[in-house]
Parts: C-alpha cells; sequence; structure tokens
C-alpha cells in the first residue's frame, strides 16, 4: 500500500468519498453529519491523503488544522472490500505524523456514536485516543462521540 498526499482530482477517489458521505449520512441522525465535500477538503488548512493497493484507491484521510496547535482528523473511510487490512491504521499514523511534523500538540475528531462507527472508534482508542468535550465548533450532540489525543514528539 501506498499514501499518496491528494487525489482530489482523481474519479476514483471521487467516487471513495461520495461512498463516504453518503454511508455516514445514512448511519446518523439528521444533522450530525460533519463530513467535507469536495470544496472543503481543498480548503488550505487542509491536507488529504489517499491509499493505494496497485490501481485501487482503498482509503482515504484528512488533517485539517484548526490553530497553530490544533488539528481534527476528517474524512477516515476505507473501501469495504479493504477493511480489516490496516488501512484507517496506516492513515492515521500518517496524519499524526505529519500533525507532529507541523508542530500540533494536539488532535481531535469526531465520529459517529452508532454501531456503524464502532471500528472506527476502536481503531483512535487504538492510538490512544480518549473521549473528550466538543472542540472548535462542535456542539454536544449525542449522534456524535468527540475524541482527542495529546501528541508528543516522535521518539
Amino acid at each position: 500500500m501506498r499514501i499518496l498526499e491528494g487525489g482530489l482530482d482523481d474519479p476514483r477517489v471521487v467516487a471513495l468519498l461520495n461512498t463516504h458521505v453518503t454511508r455516514a449520512r445514512a448511519e446518523t441522525a439528521r444533522g450530525s453529519a460533519h463530513s467535507l465535500d469536495l470544496s472543503g477538503l481543498r480548503a488550505p488548512e487542509v491536507t488529504f491523503w489517499s491509499a493505494w493497493e496497485g490501481d485501487a484507491v482503498v482509503g482515504v484521510g484528512a488533517l485539517r488544522r484548526l490553530s497553530p496547535e490544533h488539528g481534527e482528523v476528517k474524512s477516515m473511510h476505507t473501501a469495504e472490500a479493504a477493511r480489516g487490512r490496516g488501512v484507517g491504521a496506516a492513515l492515521l499514523r500518517q496524519i499524526m505524523a505529519t500533525a507532529r511534523a507541523r508542530g500540533m500538540s494536539r488532535l481531535s475528531l469526531e465520529t459517529g456514536s452508532w454501531p456503524y462507527f464502532e471500528p472506527a472508534r476502536a481503531l483512535y482508542a487504538r492510538d490512544g485516543f480518549v473521549k473528550c468535550e466538543p472542540f472548535g465548533e462542535y456542539r454536544e450532540d449525542s449522534n456524535s462521540v468527540f475524541m482527542t489525543l495529546l501528541l508528543s514528539d516522535p521518539a
């Protein structure tokens, strides 16, 4: 697997992002889905990655800078056929390493509270993310789980 920065102009990436947004919105309550659309992922404060196996895009993820010290994990999604093979973990490690390299000391995220999102919550917990209060522009929502990680310097 290789992880590449960018890819938002590739129709295969766009198709996987559309699957992500459609599924996330179907698996959470109306008004509680917070995924970024293509224009949001192209914002200057967002860095986007796509994961590939051969010619197939198998995952996507992004880092949004909220402040000089605080980043947010966005748009994490693994293609159905590639689940359970470490794609999400590899993308998360890329996001964490980039956040550290850019001087961020905290990384946060919002994910769903519904059963569909349990594998994502478990992935984040394995890497040290813990539940937290809403951050940034988020508000308390029973359909959302907020998690954060204090980043240490790479060892």
